[in-house]
């Protein structure tokens, strides 16, 4: 592929990724590349790289937004998921509390390689 042939398909790609939040295999098979393709070119490219970043962070945004719209308009579910990612350091956690009944009971398995035995 020709140096501008690349740029055209990165440029495509970055459009892609853009319209389909950031699902790479999604975009790629729109724009005809295997998706190790744009991974060779993340490492490769830090400009692409840079590009592919800013959208992934604009896609969070456009996510954070969508959670934050729910919220608004009374979704529970939403809220509380909200509390548990972002309320934290405020209490807003859930632990896990395993009890064990019965006996506990162990046994130590002693293990001694055998010796050869010696020629009479």
């Amino acid at each position: 592929m020709s140096t501008q042939n690349v740029t055209h398909k990165k440029r495509q790609m970055l459009a892609a990724l853009e319209q389909n939040l950031c699902v790479v295999s999604t975009a790629a098979r729109e724009v005809g590349i295997n998706r190790k393709t744009h991974y060779n070119w993340m490492i490769k490219d830090s400009k692409y790289k840079k590009d592919v970043i800013d959208l992934e962070n604009v896609t969070l945004d456009f996510a954070e937004s969508e959670l934050h719209r729910q919220i608004k308009d009374g979704n529970t579910t939403a809220t509380i998921f909200l509390l548990k990612t972002k309320g934290k350091r405020r209490g807003y956690i859930e632990k896990n509390i395993t009890e064990v009944q019965g006996d506990i009971k162990s046994r130590m398995i002693e293990w001694t390689p055998a010796h050869e035995k010696e020629e009479e």
